[in-house]
């Protein structure tokens, strides 16, 4: 059996299988719940913190902006900052980056998630729409 990443929290196993394991980031999977929140309309942008805001104005995109993934042995629980779009219900937006975030990471990971916690940071008035 191979030896488990020295960097605590950094890689999950998801399967044992006759071929060798698999084994997930908690990166990709904060990425996926931020690409899912993103699609969501009403969602502007995802809200993260200085850190993220500094990487941002230096050029690097980070896909998990905002996002905070906690992997356990039996699920898994995502917390997801967000700036809403000026005119949208956030109860209604708020329930469906919940299921969206949820469904992605399932069917992409096989990973079972317990909670999606959205916060909303900001909201973007932009009269764009």
């Amino acid at each position: 059996m191979a030896k488990e990443p020295e960097n605590r929290g950094n890689y999950r196993k998801l399967d044992d299988c006759n071929i060798g394991q698999v084994q997930i980031a908690d990166e990709v999977v904060a990425i996926i719940a931020g690409l899912a929140a993103t699609e969501v309309e009403g969602v502007a942008a995802m809200a993260g913190n200085i850190t993220n805001e500094l990487v941002s104005k230096l050029g690097m995109k980070n896909l998990s902006k905002g996002v905070k993934v906690e992997v356990t042995q039996d699920s898994v629980m995502v917390d997801v900052a967000l700036s809403m779009k000026y005119g949208y219900s956030i109860p209604e937006t708020s329930k469906t980056v919940q299921e969206r975030v949820k469904s992605a990471i399932e069917n992409m990971t096989g990973l079972n998630v317990s909670e999606v916690n959205v916060r909303i940071a900001g909201v973007n008035i932009n009269q764009d729409m």
